[in-house]
């Protein structure tokens, strides 16, 4: 099969030969009749499939067949999106498919000025590629209006659910036309996403182009046991050992992520931090900075990593194992897309064989274990060992909650509270 065969026009085949593609991808060769043909869509896909493509494409081509009547600041396509890293990368999509016809598309994300934004909007778009929160900010700011949206898409949905998005969503929904085109994208199907589905979708046609919840079968997969406190040394012996310059590495906490850069740095690997922390131009400049190789290592949390769409990423790392087995799937999604091949690898501790074992179960398999000489575990490692030269936090957030009075010893009467004790948000959740 040919992007030829679903009768698409000149200007969009010109676009997608010119990107050096030929032949479409699984979920593409399913997804863009049912567009086309109007139908609403659940289509089950993981990272790395082509799916951007698959709505991206038939939505141009639908939007180019029937011409706006009018430039006013009104919203013919929109395209929702749980991170501003996805939104931009999904509109450098549509501006590289969409560059030969006469159509106007634009992305607005918070952690940025609103005003260019407004702007923009007012010349009038076609496509509008969001996150949910800045689009109801324009939108109770009377910058925006969505009463002419023919074409809803909620992209990565589950992602969204898990980001606490799904009263966003209803809002936006309920200020849409009743009568639309929904198509909903999830690399995975909870009870939320079903219900969500239910709701917002009318006769939907089906596509899944992977079992539920399983890893690009074109990834390598492998773990390294090694003692926590000698992850990071083992990290950067691959690092110059393998030769490694472009390596995606994911931690579980925000200051985790900024230690482990600062460490790799200091070994001669030149790396950068991304995490919600940080400002949009931090984490734009960031990527910018790893595409082009200026940067060798990413060390990104799942959030921030969310959406990051590189070609022929060759390897991911797992630092830290995720502490749900799903995001283990999308971790490794980051790299094998589209076909290519990839690698990932995990650094696994004594105190992670737990979160190892849910992962193994998730996935129906055992990953291949591969002790790297000079860096094999200890027989006996001690229970939760610190990383050298950094205080265990984990056991920090271990103490018992405030108020249980069976657990919590009694502080003796009179004695002054020390401030300094008191405990600070995990970086996980740190706002």
């Amino acid at each position: 099969m040919s992007f030829d065969s679903f009768g698409l026009r000149a200007d969009l085949l010109r676009a997608v030969a010119e990107q050096g593609y030929a032949h479409p991808t699984p979920v593409q060769a399913q997804a863009i009749p049912v567009v086309l043909d109007g139908h609403d869509l659940l289509a089950g896909a993981q990272t790395g499939t082509g799916k951007t493509a698959a709505f991206v494409l038939p939505i141009l081509q639908r939007l180019s067949e029937s011409p706006a009547k009018s430039r006013a600041p009104r919203v013919r396509a929109l395209i929702l999106a749980p991170t501003r890293e996805l939104a931009v990368q999904i509109a450098e999509r549509a501006e590289v498919y969409g560059r030969h016809l006469p159509l106007r598309s634009t992305v607005i994300f918070g952690g940025v000025g609103m005003q260019p934004q407004i702007d923009r909007l007012r010349r009038g778009i076609d496509l509008l590629i969001a996150t949910p929160g800045r689009l109801l900010d324009l939108v109770s700011r009377r910058a925006l209006d969505l009463s002419s949206v023919e074409i809803l898409v909620l992209d990565e949905a589950d992602r969204m659910l898990d980001m606490g998005f799904i009263h966003d969503i209803r809002r936006v929904i309920a200020l849409l036309p009743k009568q639309r085109q929904n198509l909903l994208f999830s690399a995975t199907y909870s009870n939320e996403i079903r219900r969500l589905a239910e709701s917002l979708l009318n006769q939907p046609r089906l596509v899944e182009v992977a079992r539920r919840n399983t890893a690009a079968e074109t990834v390598e997969q492998r773990v390294h046991p090694v003692d926590k406190a000698r992850k990071r040394e083992l990290l950067a012996h691959l690092f110059h050992h393998e030769g490694w310059d472009q390596v995606l590495v994911f931690t579980r906490t925000k200051a985790g992520a900024n230690r482990l850069a600062e460490y790799l740095d200091r070994e001669g690997i030149a790396s950068a931090a991304i995490h919600g922390n940080k400002s949009q131009s931090a984490r734009t400049r960031a990527l910018n900075d790893f595409k082009r190789g200026a940067v060798r290592a990413l060390v990104a949390t799942d959030i921030a990593a969310r959406g990051i769409d590189i070609a022929q990423l060759p390897q991911v790392v797992n630092f830290e194992l995720p502490a749900v087995a799903e995001d283990y799937v999308h971790r490794i999604g980051r790299t094998g897309r589209a076909g290519a091949g990839g690698s990932a690898l995990s650094l696994v501790s004594h105190d992670e064989r737990k979160l190892l074992h849910g992962i193994q179960r998730l996935l129906r398999r055992e990953l291949d274990q591969h002790p790297v000489a000079g860096f094999e575990p200890s027989a006996n490692p001690p229970p939760d060992e610190p990383e050298r030269g950094h205080v265990n936090r984990d056991a920090r957030r271990a103490r018992p909650a405030a108020g249980n009075a069976r657990q919590r010893p009694a502080r003796a009467a009179g004695k002054p509270r020390n401030n300094a004790s008191r405990r600070r948000a995990p970086d996980s959740v740190q706002r």
